[in-house]
């Protein structure tokens, strides 16, 4: 499936071909493992802990850094994506926009640190976690909606070999 995945450094210093090669697999493994089969659009940018959080406190009225964040396009059910997209296609593109996501890769950092894991486990989870955001999943409530997020999650980083 040929994705169109955009990934933008909001200072060039942050700018890693590594990091982005490894956004892009984990982009495409989690809607392949999500059994998306319509060609998406998703918008990264990778920022750090200032950047991040006048998004937050912009987007959100949060003034305080986060990990990611996730603006889907469209408010679709978890685990029920529609069998006809076609209404969702953006005509000049032939792609499904499905939204943005913004990363601090100093919260990465920190948090990679914190759990004992690899830099690329974490960006690859937080990866993982936005995109399943974007197609509808949620864990605001400590319950079932959680569950099925954190055992998504999960799965999709046992397949693409980043476990913890």
């Amino acid at each position: 499936m040929k994705h169109r995945i955009i990934v933008r450094y909001a200072d060039q210093q942050l700018k890693n071909p590594g990091l982005t090669i490894h956004l892009n697999r984990c982009i495409s493994a989690t809607l392949e493992a999500q059994g998306i089969t319509v060609p998406c659009e998703i918008n990264v940018l990778i920022t750090d802990d200032p950047g991040i959080r006048a998004i937050n406190l912009a987007s959100r009225g949060i003034d305080k850094e986060t990990d990611v964040l996730s603006f889907p396009m469209f408010d679709f059910k978890a685990g029920e994506f529609p069998k006809d997209v076609s209404t969702y296609i953006d005509p000049q593109t032939g792609l499904l926009p499905l939204g943005d996501m913004a990363i601090s890769i100093e919260r990465a950092k920190d948090q990679a640190k914190r759990f004992e894991n690899t830099l690329k486990r974490e960006v690859g989870y937080l990866t993982i976690h936005s995109i399943l955001h974007l197609l509808g999943y949620d864990h605001m409530d400590e319950g079932e909606q959680k569950k099925q997020m954190r055992l998504r999650e999960e799965l999709i980083a046992a397949q693409l070999d980043i476990l913890r």
